[in-house]
């Protein structure tokens, strides 16, 4: 199955929600989990950017710019709801609807700072985002056409646009839409979702200026309330250990490939499988050093947008990526080796030491 417009990528993976569907702990969570896993463009803009040269003189220089909208469903599941802040609006009292504009914006200047990408199509499309999504509805989306968020049941999910990591993920599925559309189903499914997490993951970073081994490599840091024991719905460095809940179970995602899960359920294990591959992006990143953003995350979008196939497996994007890599130098080649072969995608580096 193709990923289309009609495919809802949410952060919230679905056997999660199905356990906490369950709970007895948390009443209020599970009705709102429940109602959850049943629910079911403008001119192009450009910014001027003023400086001083050497000689004391004005220069204006042509920018690309966002342009965002936010609009609110009022708690319904009617989208894309009302408009309430665009791209030349000032803040407004709602502050779900300045941290969806926020988080849109960080997300555009990552992809244009690091890739020179102009928006998710690189032709400056709009923006759009929707948030009080339903009641206590316990997931953000990207519906092949804008940002979706729901508030949270309160209970065990909190706002979901306080974190910039889940801004930047379901961003992201719009930057793999319109480039390689991996399909979301099996190996190039939780593909789709690693891209989407590392993305989220750099837009975070670039937004707080921190390097590869400052960063935690956390996604969805904020979305869990103080009552549920774990630090985010996922940890890119070291998969499987971001909660261990009573009521929600243990993070299931394996480290490497010996660790794959085979199953039927979440298309095939996309959001549990996608820690391989995030695994092996951290640590390419920090054996890189630096910003991650730069080397690693210009060897990923390289990979990403260099003609891969839709149903790409592990071992043909980490191909990708090594290919990728070729083009910045032989210690870029054998760092990314180092990283699949660590995950068990590669069985040896199969590179000579660099020089």
């Amino acid at each position: 199955m193709s990923s289309t417009a009609a495919v809802r990528h949410g952060v919230v993976p679905s056997y999660l929600l199905a356990r906490l569907a369950e709970s007895g702990r948390f009443p209020k969570a599970a009705a709102a989990a429940r109602q959850t896993l049943t629910a079911g463009r403008p001119p192009f803009r450009a910014r001027i950017d003023l400086s001083i040269d050497e000689n004391g003189d004005l220069v204006a220089q042509l920018s690309d710019a966002p342009n965002r909208t936010i609009s609110d469903a009022g708690n319904t599941q009617q989208l894309p709801g009302a408009i309430v802040r665009g791209e030349d609006d000032a803040p407004v009292e709602d502050a779900a609807v300045n941290e969806a504009f926020d988080g849109l914006g960080a997300t555009f200047e990552m992809l244009l700072a690091a890739f020179g990408r102009n928006s998710l199509d690189d032709a400056g499309a709009p923006l759009d985002a929707t948030v009080h999504y339903g009641v206590d509805y316990d997931n953000a989306f990207w519906d092949g056409e804008r940002m979706v968020f729901g508030d949270g049941d309160g209970e065990v999910f909190q706002g979901f646009t306080a974190s910039l990591t889940v801004i930047g993920h379901e961003l992201a599925h719009g930057v793999v839409q319109h480039t390689a559309n991996l399909e979301y189903q099996g190996q190039p499914g939780a593909l789709n979702e690693s891209i989407a997490d590392v993305f989220g993951a750099l837009t975070e970073q670039y937004a707080l200026g921190q390097t590869a081994d400052q960063a935690s490599w956390l996604i969805g840091a904020e979305i869990f309330t103080d009552a549920v024991e774990g630090a985010a719905l996922r940890s890119m460095i070291a998969p499987g250990t971001a909660y261990d809940d009573d009521e929600l179970g243990k993070d299931p995602q394996p480290d490497h490939m010996s660790g794959f899960v085979r199953t039927t359920e979440d298309n095939g294990g996309v959001h549990i499988n996608s820690g391989i591959p995030n695994r092996a992006f951290a640590l390419f990143a920090r054996d890189l050093g630096g910003n991650a953003w730069e080397r690693a995350g210009t060897v990923w979008y390289r990979a990403l947008t260099g003609g891969l196939s839709d149903t790409a497996t592990f071992t043909e994007f980490a191909d990708a990526t090594v290919s990728a890599a070729e083009a910045i130098d032989r210690a870029t080649v054998a760092a990314a080796r180092r990283a699949w072969t660590a995950v068990g995608v590669y069985e040896d580096e199969r590179v000579p030491s660099a020089d």
